[in-house]
C-alpha cells in the first residue's frame, strides 16, 4: 500500500480555505426556463377529479435540485379560461413541495371550459419551462358525462401500461367466466343476511346494481368509481359481483369441482382466487382529493415531514387493535423505547388489553413522517395505510403477509421496503440494522417512494380499473342482463346537465 505524502504547510492553508469557500458557496440559483414541467394535467383530454402536473427545479448550470431550492422566491401557478367570456371556478392551491427539488401542482375544475385553459407556471415573475401552456377546449370537469367512445384512444392518452401483472395473474384462474354458475352460486354462498356483496351489470354504459346482504353500505365507493369511469370512457358490457367486505371470499382451488367463481374484492390473499381492484380507501381519496378528504395520494407527497437527517431515529406505529401483532408492537415499544414508538389508538377486538397496554392519543397522519422508520402491520387484512406510507420519505418496515393490494407485485423487499417476519421476531433487529446502515436505509426509502409515486398516480388507478373490467368482459362467455331487483345507479348531485359534449374528439387531436 503506497504511503501518503504530506502536503507542504505553505500549500495546506490555501487548500483548506478553498474547501471552506466551496462548502459555503451559495447554490446556483433556480433557472425558470431550464426547469421542467410535465404531467397529465397539461392534456385537455385527461379528465380526472383533480388534474395534476409535476415540476423539477433546475439551476442555472442545468443541474436538478435534489432538495427544496433556497431563497424566498417561490413557484406559483395561475390557471384561467382562454376566453374572457367563460367564467369558471378552478381551485388551484399552491404547489406542493416534495422536498427533493420537485413540486406537485394540482387543480380541480368545477365547470367545463369550451375554449380551453391557459396554465401559467411562474417562478417569481418568470415563466417556467414552456409556460404558458395552452389546453385547447373543450376541457371537461369531473362530473361531465362525455365518455370517449374509443377505449383504446382513451388508454393511450392516459399512457396506461400495456401489461398489468396482477390482472394477468388474477384472470389466469378464469379462462372462461361462466355467468350462469355465478348467478347460481354467489347469492347462495356469499349473499345471505350477513353478506356484503353487490351484483352489478354494466349495459350501454349504464350501471345497474342490487345488494345482497345487509352490510353493503360501502357500495357508495364502488358506485362512485364506476360512475366516474363511465363519464370518461365507454365501458364494456359485463355482469359481475363485488365483495365489499374486508376478507377475500373465493378459496376454491382452480382444479376443484365445482370450480372457483370470479368475485371482485379490494384485497387479495395467497389462498384465495378473488380478482383485485385498488382499495376503496385510495379510490375514494382520489375521487375526493382537495374536497372531502385530508389524506390523498397527492397531498401526502407534500407533507412528508422533516428531511431525513432531521427525522427521529425510531420506528413508529399508531393504529387500532385489529390484529394481535399490533398488541405485540406496543409491548415491544414499552420494553425498547429507544427503538420503537408504538401505540394503540382504539380498542375493539382486544378491549381487555387496554388497561395493560394503555391507549395512545390520535396522531395526524402527516406527523408519522417525523420518524425515520414506519412499521406496517396488517389490520384485519392488508393495512390500507401502506400506499400512503410508501409515498412518504420514511423507511417502511413491512410485515410479511398473505394479504396484498393491487400494486404489491411491483415491489421488492430490500429494494422498496425492509421485510419483517409475520410474528415480528426480527423487528428490533431490522430497526438496529437501519440505524447502523443509514445511507442504505435512506436509499431503500427513496426507491420505495419513487415506485409508489409511479404506481399510485391517480390516472393509473383509472387505467387499472378499466383494465380489470376490460379483461373481465373478454372472459365472460354470455351476455349480461339487467336482473330482477336491479336499479339504475344515479349520477351524483354534482353532475350537471349544462355540460355540452363536443363530438369533435379532443383525444385524437392530441394523439
Amino acid at each position: 500500500m503506497p504511503t501518503m505524502r504530506r502536503l507542504p504547510r505553505a500549500l495546506l492553508l490555501p487548500l483548506q480555505l478553498a474547501l471552506l469557500v466551496a462548502a459555503e458557496a451559495p447554490e446556483a440559483p433556480v433557472s425558470a426556463r431550464r426547469s421542467l414541467v410535465w404531467g397529465p394535467g397539461l392534456q385537455a383530454a385527461v379528465v380526472l377529479p383533480v388534474r395534476y402536473l409535476y415540476l423539477q427545479a433546475v439551476n442555472s448550470e442545468g443541474q436538478n435540485f435534489t432538495r427544496s431550492p433556497p431563497g424566498q422566491t417561490s413557484f406559483k401557478v395561475v390557471i384561467r379560461s382562454l376566453s374572457p367570456k367563460e367564467l369558471v371556478r378552478i381551485h388551484v392551491p399552491k404547489p406542493l413541495d416534495r422536498n427533493d427539488g420537485t413540486f406537485l401542482i394540482r387543480y380541480r375544475m368545477y365547470e367545463t371550459v369550451n375554449e380551453g385553459l391557459k396554465i401559467e407556471v411562474l417562478y417569481g415573475d418568470e415563466h417556467v419551462a414552456q409556460s404558458p401552456y395552452i389546453l385547447k377546449g373543450p376541457v371537461y370537469h369531473e362530473y361531465c358525462e362525455c365518455p370517449e367512445e374509443d377505449p383504446q384512444a382513451w388508454q393511450k392518452i392516459l399512457s396506461c401500461p400495456t401489461k398489468e401483472p396482477q390482472i394477468a395473474k388474477d384472470f389466469a384462474s378464469f379462462p372462461t367466466i361462466n355467468l350462469q354458475q355465478m348467478l347460481n352460486e354467489i347469492p347462495k354462498r356469499f349473499g345471505d343476511e350477513n353478506g356484503a356483496v353487490v351484483h352489478y351489470t354494466i349495459l350501454n354504459n349504464h350501471i345497474y346494481r342490487r345488494s345482497l346482504g345487509k352490510y353493503t353500505d360501502f357500495k357508495m365507493f364502488s358506485d362512485e368509481i364506476l360512475l366516474s369511469l363511465a363519464r370518461k370512457v365507454l365501458l364494456p358490457d359485463l355482469e359481475f359481483y363485488i365483495n365489499l367486505g374486508d376478507w377475500p371470499l373465493e378459496h376454491r382451488k382452480v382444479n376443484e369441482t365445482p370450480s372457483p367463481v370470479p368475485i371482485i374484492s379490494w384485497c387479495g390473499s395467497l389462498d384465495s382466487r378473488d380478482i383485485i381492484l385498488p382499495t376503496y380507501d385510495i379510490t375514494h381519496s382520489t375521487l375526493e382529493a382537495m374536497r372531502g378528504v385530508t389524506n390523498d395520494l397527492l397531498s401526502i407527497q407534500g407533507n412528508t415531514g422533516p428531511s431525513w437527517i432531521n427525522k427521529t431515529e425510531k420506528a413508529f406505529f399508531r393504529g387500532r387493535d385489529s390484529r394481535e401483532e399490533r398488541l405485540q408492537l406496543v409491548q415491544l415499544s414499552k420494553e425498547n423505547p429507544q427503538l420503537l414508538d408504538a401505540g394503540i389508538t382504539g380498542y375493539f377486538f382486544f378491549q381487555e388489553k387496554e388497561k395493560e397496554l394503555g391507549k395512545a392519543k390520535l396522531s395526524g397522519f402527516f406527523d408519522f413522517f417525523k420518524y425515520k422508520y414506519q412499521v406496517n402491520v396488517d389490520g384485519t387484512v392488508a393495512a390500507y395505510r401502506y400506499p400512503y406510507l410508501m409515498l412518504g420519505d420514511s423507511l417502511v418496515l413491512k410485515q410479511d403477509s398473505p394479504y396484498y393490494e393491487h400494486f404489491y407485485m411491483a415491489l421488492k423487499p430490500w429494494k422498496h421496503y425492509v421485510p419483517i417476519k409475520r410474528n415480528l421476531s426480527d423487528l428490533l433487529e431490522k430497526v438496529k440494522w437501519a440505524k447502523e446502515n443509514d445511507k442504505e436505509a435512506q436509499k431503500i426509502a427513496k426507491e420505495g417512494q419513487l415506485a409508489a409515486r409511479d404506481l399510485l398516480q391517480p390516472h393509473r388507478l383509472y387505467c387499472y380499473y378499466y383494465g380489470v373490467l376490460q379483461k373481465y368482459a373478454e372472459h365472460q362467455a354470455s351476455k349480461p342482463e339487467i336482473r330482477d331487483g336491479m336499479e339504475l345507479v344515479p349520477q351524483p348531485e354534482d353532475s350537471t346537465s349544462l355540460c355540452e359534449c363536443h363530438r369533435k374528439n379532443p383525444l385524437r387531436e392530441e394523439l
